[in-house]
């Protein structure tokens, strides 16, 4: 019988070959980490916790999801901000969308800051997954009402239940959520921890905070990590960055990855 860890380190393998291919289904109608049963359904964003979760956008054009965990700090992933050289955005090029639905949105704030958690590779090997993760200073509070979701330090034990909700490319005009979903177990790498978890989740919904109940199971939700990668299959076994890792960037500790507001950072 496989132990824990061998059973671990054989999802962690799937998960590679997967991770691997899925930049060649760049242009499949197929949407990595949804499965064979989509669990998503439209969510109010003037509801907790849903309210919490921002659109991020760049002066690219590219968007992805981000989750506020500060009074005027937004968790997100970090390949949501590269150029097409592959480098950090400035923080002038971002911007945070409150309440975003349908074209709409309760309000915008400008990045005043970005912190990174580099060094990580954009082809998406483990080691670099593992630090997959970005925390924006916005250049105002968030809007009244609007409150920071807890970071939630320790990974979730296997079949903790979970939620993923945020603006996936096949409904990038409301959040859609995965509100059935569990955790699977953590993955160890070079650079840090992944947590994999089966909530439905594709591209678009990078960034977004998956969500966990806080103290007894019977409280408020707090993050457990952010999605990062997705896999093609028939159950997903996907990936998030714990919230361990960009807890200190989240509470504004100087770490070595932070970038300047108008000079991109090295990987």
């Amino acid at each position: 019988m496989k132990t824990y860890q061998e059973r671990v380190s054989g999802l962690l393998a799937a998960l590679l070959v997967a991770l691997s291919t899925s930049s060649a289904l760049a242009q499949s109608p197929a949407l990595p980490g949804i499965g064979a049963q989509d669990r998503r359904a439209a969510v109010d964003t003037a509801e907790a916790p849903w309210r919490s979760l921002v659109k991020v956008q760049t002066n690219l054009g590219s968007r992805c999801t981000g989750v506020l965990v500060a009074p005027r700090r937004v968790a997100t992933a970090a390949h949501c901000l590269l150029n097409r050289a592959q480098q950090i955005l400035p923080a002038s090029s971002l911007h945070v969308l409150f309440g975003y639905d349908r074209g709409d949105y309760r309000e915008h704030r400008t990045v005043a800051s970005l912190t990174v958690g580099g060094p990580f590779d954009p082809g998406r090997r483990p080691e670099g997954i593992a630090r997959d993760w970005a925390v924006l200073t916005l250049s105002g509070d968030a809007p009244a009402g609007v409150e920071p979701l807890p970071l939630v330090r320790v990974p979730p034990e296997p079949g903790t239940p979970l939620m993923l909700g945020g603006y996936s490319q096949d409904k990038a005009q409301i959040v859609t959520a995965d509100t059935a979903c569990a955790a699977l177990g953590v993955a160890g790498t070079s650079r840090g921890t992944l947590l994999i978890h089966d909530c439905n989740g594709t591209r678009g919904v990078s960034g977004a905070a998956l969500l966990v109940r806080t103290a007894d199971g019977q409280g408020a939700w707090g993050v457990a990590g952010i999605a990062v990668a997705a896999q093609t299959s028939a159950s997903p076994r996907n990936i998030a960055v714990p919230a361990a890792s960009f807890v200190d960037a989240a509470e504004g500790a100087a770490l070595v990855g932070k970038a300047p507001a108008d000079t991109p950072s090295l990987r």
